[in-house]
């Protein structure tokens, strides 16, 4: 980045340059984070530092911030090969066992600890005073998921995080927007710079180890359930931006399966969550006929084999089977609650009690983790139990907790990984030093909220061994007022013009964040395969696609910010458009269409196990800035 003279700056012309030195760098604080938080503390030696930084605070990071009403990821009486199994069943075959495995026999110990913590968890008649570890048997909404009161969840983990490393060591409302590598030893991690998002500071982090969880990607694709003034109504937290992707990419890790994206189906406009209706509640979805299009479209598995004939049809498909209905006009899609609640209560002789519970339970779930939709619902005259809700696939995220699996490419653990994909760390990546965990490991989904917690600690365990086997000190000599000048670019763009126009919105020398956003929200939602074209992309399309972000790439360095929280969002801009790169990269090196419901390439609209059953890997080389893609060999660890 080119960085502009900043003769008429006044907020960003001092910014105060606060150095800090530490072993382990935690950055994030979302459930990654906190997990690394927790374990770390266990396993470093007396004098080892662990410091924490995050953009937002701790207690509300994070995708579980607003609340949770199920733990989706709690295997109980289930195996880790069971798990295993059903991962790769619903991300079409192509994932790391070894480390989907690892998760698996892991992610309970965590539910126990915030059980320990204080969170409640539903328990069947007759084992409310029983623990999880003491044999209490949870209400199960699935197979792999508890029900839970939620609300204070992610306060209730945070809690633990701090108490484990400190408050003195934990740095919140700080945005880290670059790592750094070691200007001594290659291919090492260095340290990270970022900014405050509430004081003119810039800091710098010298570290021995990284551990990055930084959340997914949102807000690459023009959303789908509102605009303008209502843009931020999304499924996943609108502040996750893509930085872990990018800022490891940029340093020359490699990535994994960033071709895969995740596209949920929720109730539209308000995207509250579906699961518990389906699970729990035994509801159904219907097209505007009454018909049940999953029954009525079966057939349409058929094209995808082996997928298409398990037990429990993939997420893409059931999409897939779904878009098919609106395509051909018989949407609305809806989600018949009348019929899911008359049902139950029957179930329960019509008890007037139990009826009561139960429609408190249908409510919580949104009041837990998504209390817009309840506002949404009250505004449109709905209740539940006497008028359905339309449902309707949402636009593209791309993350690799949930049910996708795009991110990092990473060490397996020894006693697992084969040779080739491990090598020596658990969860750190191809740059020595740096870890990931959560959405930032590619080609392992469906932790959720406690696998990606259980993730942390793995990550975090094994970075604290790195730092002991490899502990020398890390060597940045650039200029650190280089580096603020780099990260206040756009206040000096801003400060520098504003006086051009009468309105200093509208400037022909700079382009403010939300402008930009949108720009890149039309590029991926016509010609990357978003909403627009009902997730339909082709070679054609990519590369034009390719063609005009090189163009906002040239736009973005004079993306121009009045205050800080603008400068924030022309980082998370800056971020967003290297995912989005990424993301398009893969696809077009992928020429098949892998994921049915999500994407579609309608030059290779199909699924080619001979050719394709591998991952995609890339990696961007800093010294030379080009792009490598390439196919990594997948196995099978664990039987199918």
């Amino acid at each position: 980045m080119s960085v502009a003279t900043a003769e008429n700056s006044h907020f960003c012309k001092d910014p105060q340059i606060v150095q800090i030195d530490t072993d382990l760098l935690i950055i994030g604080g979302g459930m990654s984070a906190c997990g690394a938080a927790y374990e770390a503390k266990k396993w470093a030696p007396e004098g080892m530092k662990i410091t924490l930084v995050d953009k937002a605070a701790m207690e509300r990071s994070g995708a579980v911030a607003q609340g949770l009403s199920a733990i989706n990821t709690y295997l109980g009486q289930n195996t880790p090969e069971d798990y295993v199994r059903m991962v790769s069943n619903d991300l079409m075959g192509v994932v790391r066992d070894d480390l989907i495995y690892d998760v698996g026999r892991h992610v309970d110990d965590s539910v126990h600890r915030f059980e320990e913590w204080g969170l409640p968890i539903w328990k069947q008649h007759g084992d409310e005073e029983k623990t999880l570890e003491q044999g209490g048997q949870p209400v199960r909404s699935g197979k792999w998921q508890v029900m839970i009161n939620g609300e204070s969840y992610k306060t209730i983990v945070a809690e633990a995080a701090k108490a484990s490393i400190g408050m003195d060591n934990i740095y919140e409302r700080v945005f880290i927007v670059k790592l750094i590598l070691d200007e001594k030893q290659d291919n090492r991690i260095a340290g990270a710079v970022g900014f405050s998002v509430r004081e003119n500071k810039i800091y710098i982090f010298k570290a021995k180890a990284v551990m990055m969880a930084c959340g997914g990607a949102v807000n690459i694709f023009r959303p789908r359930q509102s605009t303008g003034e209502g843009m931020g109504r999304a499924w996943y937290p609108v502040w996750n931006a893509g930085s872990t992707y990018t800022m490891a990419a940029q340093i020359g890790a490699e990535l994994t399966m960033m071709e895969n994206r995740f596209v949920p189906a929720r109730f539209k406009d308000g995207a509250g969550p579906v699961g518990a209706w389906f699970l729990l509640f035994k509801a159904k979805a219907i097209n505007a006929l009454g018909e049940d299009y999953c029954v009525k479209n079966a057939a349409m598995l058929q094209d995808y084999l082996p997928y298409g004939n398990s037990k429990v049809t993939p997420t893409c498909l059931r999409n897939h089977q779904m878009l098919k209905e609106i395509r051909e006009g018989r949407g609305p899609i809806y989600m018949d609650t009348p019929t899911a609640m008359k049902n139950l209560f029957a179930s329960y002789d019509n008890d007037k009690k139990k009826c009561k519970e139960l429609e408190s339970e249908a409510w919580e779930d949104f009041l837990d983790m998504c209390c817009g939709q309840a506002g949404f619902w009250a505004g449109m005259n709905i209740t539940p139990e006497t008028k359905m809700s339309e449902l309707m696939p949402t636009e593209p995220y791309l993350l690799g907790s949930h049910s996708g699996c795009c991110g990092l490419w990473v060490s397996g653990p020894n006693d697992i990984a084969p040779d080739e994909w491990n090598w020596g760390y658990n969860r750190m990546t191809t740059v020595n030093g740096l870890f990931t965990a959560g959405d930032g490991v590619g080609a392992s989904g469906h932790k959720f909220s406690s696998g990606s917690y259980a993730e942390g600690r793995i990550a975090a365990k094994n970075a604290v061994r790195f730092i002991m086997e490899n502990n020398s000190d890390p060597t940045i000599t650039t200029d650190p007022k280089v580096l603020a000048n780099d990260i206040y670019l756009p206040f000096h763009n801003y400060e520098n013009h504003k006086g051009y126009s009468v309105d200093p919105e509208i400037n022909p020398n700079y382009i403010k964040p939300r402008m930009l956003l949108f720009r890149l929200n039309k590029i991926m939602d016509e010609y990357g395969g978003g909403c627009g074209t009902s997730y339909v992309t082709g070679g054609g399309m990519l590369s034009k696609a390719l063609e005009l972000l090189d163009i906002l790439k040239e736009d973005a360095m004079k993306m121009a910010a009045k205050d800080l929280h603008e400068l924030m969002r022309c980082w998370e801009n800056y971020h967003r458009i290297w995912t989005a790169e990424a993301h398009l990269r893969h696809i077009v090196f992928r020429e098949e269409s892998r994921y049915p419901g999500f994407y579609y390439r309608s030059d290779f609209n199909l699924i080619d196990d001979a050719n394709w059953k591998c991952f995609v890997n890339s990696k961007w080389d800093p010294k030379t800035s080009n792009w490598t893609m390439m196919k990594k060999a997948h196995k099978d660890l664990v039987s199918k």
